[in-house]
């Protein structure tokens, strides 16, 4: 989107044609009247303000069938940038991505969410501004931020709700802090929902229903059904880890109920586990480390966690029925020892008919998931016809 211009009227509907564009395909006039049945006249109009906010531009010429060959029109991903959060328990991921969710620069570094709010989010506005002039572009072009935090998030406000590992974030309105300090939309939402939009997109965009599991510090769960990312009424759709576990009543978990499989197939259940049989594990990290290093009692321990995680996934695959379940998070790197486990209890537990072309498998986008999902909500919501529809408004009033 480049300077801002006047124009000339109100062009209603430019927004919808330009998600046609929006795949990257050129495009001639001609194209676009036929794919939308508009008139030449209105088709013009509508191409020419989205080339005036700087959206798409001329990508050659197609082919003639005499006369002079036809301009094609592309979208043009470098006209903004969006600023991508991906914060967990102890770690933070920041990147600037074009409006295709192409990175141009990232940056990782260990943080602590139970610091607070104030703390962590002022590091994101000081890294990320940062960031942006490291990618070579200006403050300006920054058009939307999207945030994952590793708690349940009231989409429609961008704030946690009592969240069990950062009791000082409850109903912060991170949305509202992130938008005036950097000037921008900004879209908060759980991680594990972008880190199931973030692989859904980087690697199986023509899958139609998955889902996503992140098994870290904590477990959870992002739903993809009929090609969308599904949050429930208020958010909490996904939540697998406060799913309660047969022969686990008496296991406390940090949100205060008994038993749940976070408290005892997580991360940092294992890591506690290993640390009373005498090795070294202080997080999930350092449970995989062992397994690698061919540890028995460490890859017994992370097998049984598969197990486990299997038993409360056997459910869910017999309620939403995927065709596929993509494991991921700091632990899914402890090779085949966690996901063997989960395939062992979901196919045995499973009807045969919602198993039959199901597949288990780890993340592709791995570490970059995250913010390949924070991108896309923040890319989503910015080119959205509306949003698209009122920055042209802007532009002419």
């Amino acid at each position: 989107m480049q300077d801002v211009v006047r124009l000339p009227q109100r062009h209603a509907g430019a927004g919808e044609l330009f998600q046609l564009l929006r795949d990257g395909r050129p495009r001639t006039r001609a194209d676009l009247a036929a794919a939308t049945g508009q008139a030449r006249s209105t088709i013009t109009a509508r191409v020419d303000v989205l080339m005036s906010a700087g959206l798409i531009a001329p990508a050659g010429e197609a082919s003639s069938t005499g006369g002079r060959p036809p301009t094609t029109f592309a979208f043009r991903p470098a006209a903004r940038v969006v600023l991508a959060v991906d914060l967990g328990a102890s770690h933070a991921r920041l990147a600037v991505t074009d409006l295709a969710s192409a990175v141009l620069a990232e940056t990782e570094a260990p943080i602590a969410i139970s610091d607070g709010p104030d703390a962590v989010l002022g590091w994101v506005v000081e890294r990320g501004r940062a960031l942006i002039v490291e990618a070579g572009r200006d403050p300006a072009d920054l058009v939307s931020v999207g945030v994952g935090l590793p708690a349940p998030v009231e989409h429609s406000t961008g704030r946690p709700i009592n969240p069990p590992i950062m009791p000082t974030w409850d109903d912060v309105d991170v949305r509202g802090m992130l938008a005036e300090a950097l000037d921008a939309e900004v879209q908060v939402d759980n991680d594990v929902n972008l880190m199931a939009l973030g692989e859904h997109r980087a690697a199986w965009p023509d899958v139609d229903d998955m889902l996503f599991v992140k098994v870290a510090t904590g477990i959870g769960s992002g739903i993809i059904s009929d090609g969308r990312l599904r949050r429930g009424a208020q958010g909490a759709a996904g939540d697998i880890g406060h799913i309660a576990v047969p022969g686990a009543e008496d296991v406390p978990c940090r949100c205060g109920n008994l038993g749940c499989l976070e408290a005892v197939a997580s991360g940092r259940a294992l890591a506690e586990r290993l640390r009373a049989a005498g090795l070294a594990a202080q997080d999930g990290a350092d449970v995989v480390a062992l397994v690698r290093a061919g540890d028995l009692a460490a890859g017994r321990a992370v097998r049984q966690a598969g197990r486990e995680i299997g038993s409360v996934l056997a459910a869910c695959v017999s309620l939403l029925n995927p065709s596929l379940v993509v494991i991921g998070g700091v632990v899914a790197e402890a090779g085949e020892h966690l996901i063997a486990g989960i395939r062992e209890v979901v196919y045995q537990r499973s009807l045969p008919l919602a198993t039959q072309h199901l597949r288990i498998v780890t993340s592709q986008a791995r570490s970059q998931v995250g913010i390949l999902g924070a991108s896309a909500m923040a890319v989503d919501h910015v080119l959205s016809p509306g949003a698209i529809d009122a920055l042209l408004d802007t532009m002419i009033a």
